[in-house]
């Protein structure tokens, strides 16, 4: 069993929700519609969707959505608020590589919040392949990622601490496997008197590892932004929002 099938629970996903903030939300779903060429009542496919963060706000704009997460916590709270607004979202739980996603064609998808470094290389090209499947010639991609290369291995850090508020405290300790391209880290979660400690691997790819692998599931990458303004991604930018068209 993969690492990230049981890592949001409990600490670590109250953690992650506490990170977030409510315009920076607001800016990436205008970001998406954006790119994504969304038109009122368009099908969207949100991989990783967590708690429904950039779902929720999509479906209030009238788009539908099939969320995907292998979190039941996550899950759950996104049926349960997706139900009570009466908003039209579709809660899939399980891993996405592995489950059978139902007959659909969407005009766009997206994975946000750093979960495109989940994959060893293998299992990312068929990641790859299963979002291209979803999508008609011309549909859009938009993959979102911290850990790229040229992120990551210029400013290494083996040890780091993040105060996430309220008390909360976030510690990692990193190892960098270079033959295998993988960041080997124990993340600890310290709030009050509750300590978590989990392991997780993170993959580490370069910008044109990437586009190589989604050219080989007919993803061409067309830009690749270090913000929401649109800046251009450069050596050293600590963030990635690439955009990719189905061929």
């Amino acid at each position: 069993m993969a690492w990230y099938h049981t890592f949001f629970e409990g600490l670590p996903q109250v953690a992650w929700k506490q990170n977030q903030t409510e315009d920076y939300t607001d800016w990436e779903v205008d970001f998406l519609v954006d790119l994504l060429g969304l038109m009122p009542g368009s099908r969207v496919l949100d991989i990783m969707a967590g708690y429904g963060r950039h779902a929720l706000p999509l479906a209030e704009r009238g788009h539908v959505l099939t969320a995907v997460d292998i979190s039941q916590e996550y899950c759950r709270e996104l049926e349960q608020t997706a139900r009570a607004q009466n908003l039209p979202v579709t809660v899939l739980e399980g891993d996405f590589v592995e489950m059978q996603l139902p007959a659909a064609t969407y005009a766009g998808a997206y994975c946000l919040g750093n979960s495109f470094s989940f994959f060893s290389r293998e299992v990312m090209q068929e990641f790859l392949q299963k979002i291209a499947d979803q999508l008609p010639p011309g549909g859009r991609f938009i993959a979102h990622t911290q850990l790229l290369a040229e992120s990551v291995l210029p400013d290494f850090q083996e040890r780091s601490w993040m105060n996430l508020g309220d008390d909360m405290m976030y510690l990692a300790q990193n190892e960098y496997d270079a033959l295998r391209g993988v960041i080997l880290a124990e993340l600890t979660y310290v709030w009050g008197n509750e300590r978590v400690t989990r392991s997780v691997e993170q993959y580490v790819y370069t910008l044109a590892e990437l586009k190589s692998l989604m050219q080989q599931a007919g993803l061409l990458v067309t830009e690749v932004f270090s913000s929401l303004d649109g800046e251009s991604f450069a050596l050293g930018d600590e963030q990635a929002y690439l955009l990719a068209v189905r061929q």
